[in-house]
């Protein structure tokens, strides 16, 4: 299991700016929670998701392929900072 954190570098105001993955060892998505500008959040895992928040469609990559992309900042965190957030995320 690893832990993503991305910040998406954007003026779109109605798209998260920062995402929390957390990807399996095949590297698919498990849990995700996204950030808004505003402070509000979404969350997503295999049993729920909304309008704009889904687990992903194909395998997460690489922190150094995500980052190599100059709108976007990732960095691995901890499965603790991961459930912050989305215990968080969740209202819990």
């Amino acid at each position: 299991m690893r832990y993503i954190k991305v910040y998406w570098h954007h003026d779109f105001d109605d798209d998260p700016v920062m995402y929390f993955h957390e990807v399996g060892d095949d590297d698919w998505e498990i849990r995700r929670v996204q950030v808004y500008r505003d402070g509000r959040t979404e969350w997503a895992d295999e049993n729920h998701e909304t309008d704009t928040a889904g687990t992903a469609e194909i395998p997460i990559t690489s922190i150094a392929e995500i980052a190599s992309q100059s709108e976007f900042d990732a960095e691995e965190i901890t499965h603790n900072e991961f459930e912050r957030e989305w215990s968080k995320a969740r209202g819990r």
